[in-house]
């Protein structure tokens, strides 16, 4: 019998064992989105216990605590740091076959060097253990990602952040490349109940009014203007799908002017304006030559209740089920036209959409960038086993996964870094098992140097890094 995370964890075959021990296991990490408080890096943090460094923030343990009906007072509550993490403890050995099992493990002993299946019987000692741990100068945030030989990671901020912690860090002695993503949402979605608050946040931002159209694109081109000046290569948008209406440019002042007047607008209306400032974004990205992401398909915010008492990304998201294909193609085939498509990552979140989203990027890639339009990797209820799988085997078949610039974290935990591993595990299996039944060649140094290049490679030169 196998023995739980041994050295060969997922590797079935002698190839697959190859593939991860010669080639994978030793490439840098290079961690192009995820959502990491820039200030606890520029602060090089120390963690007051376990607990901060873990559960903190993770709205994936929180729903699997919440689940198994453990009182929200030991998730997002008052309880103490050590009742939560006893919770916790409490709640893993019933998390078997969802991936939080083999994370939370994954990450006990990477980081910690914890083998012991974690329960109620050995928490506090695990507590303890950790929290020790946790006050020595390696296990700080910047610690916690040189253990994980990280090269680079990308943060996520709006267009109104002032990157004085990515400006710290710039001028620190952290050898870990630590960039940032422009995501500018607030501004986009127009319906929001808060966008007129939104609007003069912005203004302060970039120093401007804000009452026109015109003056809200001036407003952003400045903001891209900062963050570029300040090392920003990539945005990101988190959006239900894209939006490519017809539009025409005196409708969509009139819209923004409506808004900015306190009326609320129609959805066909939202849609217009929706459709023209992505464009007006996305042509500036290709300008400037930055990276574009779209995360599509979430369904946020379902449990009002609960989202008035705890706030956004507190765990009452799921996938939704909205209609991809037209308006994708729309979109990229409108930049496309007007040869102001930048290189551009997709990621979908309902795994109904995954051949979709792997033939669509295909659709762009017009032969002047290797991967110019790639499908990202299996993203949030989709980065998992079966999801990860699917992914590589539905890019495989429909594009072409040689190209692929691998997998990132999306996480806002520092101790999230070993799902890198858990991809490259997948990965190597994947493609040993075919070695081992002789549906791909016994060619250890070509195939070794593709799994290097998907792991590392390839993000290093898309990014350009």
């Amino acid at each position: 019998m196998t023995k739980f995370l041994d050295d060969n964890f997922l590797l079935e075959s002698k190839q697959a064992q190859s593939l991860y021990h010669e080639y994978a296991i030793q490439m840098p990490i290079i961690d192009y989105h995820n959502h990491l408080p820039p200030k606890d890096l520029a602060e090089n943090r120390v963690f007051e216990n376990i607990t901060k460094a873990w559960i903190d923030g993770d709205h994936y343990k929180w729903r699997a605590m919440r689940t198994l009906g453990i009182n929200e007072k030991y998730i997002t509550g008052n309880a103490t740091d050590r009742e939560k993490f006893m919770k916790w403890a409490e709640a893993v050995p019933h998390t078997m076959r969802n991936p939080l099992y083999h994370w939370t493990h994954l990450e006990l002993s990477r980081y910690f060097g914890i083998n012991e299946i974690i329960s109620v019987k050995n928490a506090a000692e695990i507590y303890d253990a950790t929290t020790e741990m946790l006050q020595s100068p390696e296990f700080t945030s910047r610690g916690l990602i040189r253990k994980m030989n990280v090269d680079m990671l990308c943060t996520t901020e709006d267009p109104t952040d002032g990157l004085e912690y990515h400006k710290q860090l710039s001028k620190s002695d952290f050898k870990t490349k630590v960039s940032t993503a422009f995501r500018p949402d607030k501004a986009i979605l127009i319906g929001s109940e808060t966008y007129n608050e939104y609007i003069e946040s912005l203004e302060k931002a970039s120093n401007s009014t804000i009452n026109t159209y015109d003056e809200l694109c001036d407003a952003l081109r400045s903001r891209i203007e900062f963050f570029n000046a300040n090392g920003c290569f990539v945005c990101d948008h988190g959006l239900s799908h894209l939006y490519a209406e017809d539009f025409r440019e005196i409708e969509v002042k009139a819209i923004f002017k409506k808004r900015r007047e306190g009326h609320q607008v129609t959805n066909e209306e939202a849609a217009k304006f929706q459709s023209a400032i992505l464009l007006y974004l996305s042509e500036t990205y290709h300008e400037f030559g930055w990276v574009q992401q779209y995360h599509l398909g979430a369904l946020r915010n379902n449990n009002t209740r609960m989202l008035s008492e705890l706030g956004p990304d507190t765990g009452w998201d799921s996938i939704g089920d909205y209609t991809q294909g037209e308006s994708l193609s729309r979109f990229l085939d409108t930049l496309d036209r007007r040869n102001k498509l930048t290189k551009t990552i997709l990621y979908n979140l309902n795994p109904r959409d995954n051949a979709l989203m792997a033939t669509m990027a295909g659709n762009f890639n017009d032969g002047s960038v290797k991967g110019k339009v790639q499908w990202g990797s299996g993203w949030w209820f989709l980065d998992q086993k079966d999801g990860m799988t699917e992914q590589i085997n539905t890019l495989s078949n429909m594009g072409l996964i040689s190209s692929f610039v691998g997998m990132l974290t999306d996480s806002r935990s520092f101790l999230s870094f070993p799902r890198h591993e858990y991809f490259r595990r997948i990965l190597c299996n994947l493609f040993g098992n075919e070695m081992a039944k002789g549906e791909l060649p016994n060619d250890m140094e070509w195939i070794g140097k593709m799994i290097q290049n998907i792991c590392y490679n390839n993000a290093k030169e898309y990014f350009e890094l």
